[in-house]
């Protein structure tokens, strides 16, 4: 259905990161922009995304039972997952520095401004690994605590070394490690899987597509200049705005899935049409300015794109304390 991805110059493997030069250090620089430059590293504002999609599964996971376990358990959890994202993203940054260097949007990333040694990065990275992994299996359970180091391995090695510079289907499989926080929420308070973290689990990979190749369209010069095949960079906006359309209808489909599932009530019901709707309203305007000359505004999507995941795991978290069953509004 798509190209094949055109394969990534030797300057561009990941081999090759560790003979980029890296940047003029700034010389000694005070702690609260030391702590900032660490605190950047870890793309606060993904980990974010990524909470928001865990806390509202445990309480699903534990049937709105919030007791003083429970909340233990949560708060362990957040912990946890936040230093387990964190360390990811900062693996990632270390891989990536040398393509940062030529992305506009990257280019105040504290390896590239020299904030922060690669070296610093690096064992910044393994530490957060380290404590993520033993406070979920610690406080949490081991299941947990794997799938914590799971995600932090896949979104390292599979996407970030393997997939991202190869294949236009980067973020596709790649996101895979993102779609992981709500697996370990369930688990965490169960100790075990089921259908229903795996329904949501889905909702998270399919959405993850229609939100950031919007992204890719907008950057679309910056992955071309760092030679990072996104899907935007190898194909026509015509053919992104079309696999936009598609796989969010896919994730509105998969949202509606968990309803007969969990069960859930009115609430999420509710609020996954009606944001479902929106996102795909959304998704098909992208799609129709695409195919039409002139101007297109990815970032519409992009933004709803955030937007809806949110809603729709708001609407996880609240359903089971306020549940109100679907046949109880039927004559």
């Amino acid at each position: 259905m798509q190209h094949p991805a055109r394969s990534a110059p030797a300057s561009t493997s990941p081999e090759a990161v560790d003979v980029v030069p890296d940047a003029p250090q700034l010389g000694r620089i005070g702690f609260r922009r030391k702590t900032l430059a660490y605190i950047a590293l870890t793309k606060p504002r993904v980990v974010e995304l990524l909470l928001v999609t865990t806390a509202p599964v445990m309480v699903l996971a534990a049937q709105g039972h919030l007791d003083l376990h429970f909340l233990g358990l949560l708060i362990a959890t957040l912990v946890g997952g936040t230093l387990s994202a964190g360390s990811a993203n900062a693996f990632n940054c270390y891989i990536d520095r040398d393509i940062d260097r030529v992305m506009k949007r990257t280019r105040k990333r504290p390896l590239v401004t020299g904030e922060l040694t690669p070296r610093e990065a690096l064992v910044f990275a393994w530490t957060l690994a380290v404590v993520s992994t033993v406070i979920l299996a610690v406080f949490t359970t081991w299941l947990a605590a794997a799938l914590s180091v799971a995600a932090i391995f896949f979104y390292v090695v599979i996407y970030t070394l393997i997939l991202k510079r190869r294949t236009p289907q980067n973020i596709v499989w790649g996101g895979i490690a993102g779609c992981m926080p709500v697996l370990i929420g369930w688990a965490a308070v169960t100790g075990d899987l089921s259908w229903v973290p795996v329904i949501l689990f889905g909702i998270v990979f399919l959405w993850t597509p229609p939100h950031y190749w919007p992204l890719s369209m907008r950057y679309r010069e910056d992955y071309a200049a760092a030679e990072v095949p996104m899907l935007a960079v190898v194909r026509g906006r015509t053919a992104v705005g079309l696999q936009v359309v598609l796989y969010a209808w896919a994730t509105v489909v998969c949202s509606l899935l968990v309803i007969p599932l969990a069960p859930m009530g009115v609430v999420y019901t509710v609020l996954a049409v009606l944001s479902g709707a929106w996102f795909l309203i959304e998704s098909h305007r992208l799609y129709a300015a695409a195919i039409r000359p002139g101007e297109v505004k990815p970032m519409r999507v992009f933004h709803a794109s955030i937007t809806y995941l949110t809603l729709v795991f708001i609407a996880v978290g609240v359903d089971p304390l306020v549940f109100v069953p679907i046949p109880a509004l039927l004559p």
